[in-house]
């Protein structure tokens, strides 16, 4: 992936709903103008979510997401029902597509209250409107539609368009952190999880804002940070790292300069960094025994060091001096049941939506469950979470009262 392109988890996903043969497929192949998904006059004929990353004017980069029908039926049905409700907690925008000429069933209905429960927008577009004689006024949100004859299809996209305008602006990763032209030492190490011939998600994007921003920045590995910082002729006015290096680069930075991780920058950066902080005090209150989910929003091929599976339990059972039992997850996959768990260490999101990393925040939170991400953990263990929160004192102003790594 180059720096210009716009990664999945930053694009607006506007999920397609409703009930079998409502023609959600056929509609999504007519805003794509492609065969996206299969189309047949068999009910279920979808029985898996459909996803397509794309740009359409005037929506800009998007992810179009075709659903099963919410009325599928039997033990599979149901599953099939529960793939398009997880799609829920991804969509930015959500389009219910009803048929017209027939009233909205208690399924329809429903669904349309637990979107504007979860706040997200909804669009219900009442399709095959071609065959219509009547048509009977329609609400404000609603839309008449065709994807056999076109009809409708650019007053959806206008209206879907006007929805991703009112939203609000991308928050900074990192940009804001620095003044105008300012200077950036990103740590990024280059062992065997690092992807083949490629940066991580987290250092691009962090790379591309500081870009956008006209700030500099200079990458080097955890073993040349002492002769990358000898090298400027003045301090960088910050220091990232990638948090599996947090120990060696926070000995090697000097205390004058701010020093923080991608991970903990996008805790803030996905909008949850306040309720992570507040998780990691649970890591020095584990039991043994105590269930402890780890959770990646990426699928990627496990290595013998893993961080997720190998790295971190062993970090959890030193700063703790118990062995939990622990879960792992990874990509779309999330308990629908957190009460189980003594702890939840998620990784930094950067493959999820805003909005879904947000939900599983406000999942955990709901169960009494505490959460805390990676970056954050591993300040916590290292002893260095106030330090790597200087830049955001509201934040830091949570640790007054609890101890150190060094004071426990």
């Amino acid at each position: 992936m180059s720096l210009n392109d716009t990664v999945s988890a930053e694009r607006v996903h506007i999920g397609f709903f409703g009930l079998r043969n409502a023609g959600k497929s056929s509609l999504v192949n007519a805003i794509s103008n492609q065969e996206l998904s299969l189309v047949s006059d068999i009910a279920g004929t979808t029985t898996d979510p459909v996803k397509k990353a794309m740009e359409i004017l005037p929506l800009g980069p998007v992810v179009l997401v075709d659903t099963p029908g919410l009325d599928d039926t039997g033990e599979l049905g149901a599953q099939r029902v529960r793939r398009a409700q997880q799609i829920l907690a991804q969509a930015d925008i959500a389009v219910l597509v009803a048929t017209a000429g027939r009233p909205l069933t208690q399924e329809e209905r429903s669904l349309r209250a637990l979107l504007t429960d979860r706040k997200i927008p909804c669009l219900t577009v009442y399709n095959k409107a071609d065959l219509l004689e009547d048509r009977p006024e329609l609400q404000p949100g609603e839309l008449y539609i065709s994807a056999r004859t076109g009809e409708g299809l650019q007053a959806l996209k206008e209206a879907l368009g006007h929805i991703t305008k009112e939203a609000p602006p991308a928050k900074p990763i990192a940009s804001d952190l620095l003044p105008p032209g300012g200077m950036a030492v990103l740590v990024t190490p280059i062992d065997e999880s690092a992807p083949k011939g490629r940066m991580i998600l987290p250092q691009q994007q962090t790379m591309r804002d500081l870009l956008d921003a006209h700030c500099k920045f200079l990458c080097c590995q955890p073993s040349e940070l002492k002769s990358c910082l000898a090298s400027l002729q003045s301090p960088p006015d910050i220091v990232i790292t990638d948090s599996q290096a947090f120990q060696k680069v926070a000995m090697d930075t000097p205390l004058s300069v701010p020093l923080t991780s991608f991970s903990i920058l996008f805790a803030r950066y996905k909008g949850n960094l306040t309720d992570l902080v507040k998780g990691a005090a649970k890591l020095g209150r584990l039991q043994d025994g105590d269930k402890v989910l780890i959770s990646e929003g990426c699928t990627h091929h496990r290595q013998c060091n893993d961080i997720g599976t190998v790295k971190l339990p062993g970090w959890i059972e030193n700063y703790s001096g118990v062995k939990p039992a622990y879960t792992f997850t990874s990509g779309g996959t999330f308990p629908e049941d957190l009460t189980p768990y003594a702890l939840v260490v998620h990784c930094g999101g950067c493959m999820l939506t805003p909005r879904e990393m947000q939900r599983r925040t406000a999942q955990a939170a709901a169960a009494g469950v505490p959460m805390v991400n990676y970056g954050v953990a591993i300040a916590q263990m290292h002893g260095i979470l106030r330090r790597s929160l200087q830049l955001f004192p509201d934040v830091e102003a949570l640790l007054s009262n609890r101890p150190t790594a060094s004071e426990r």
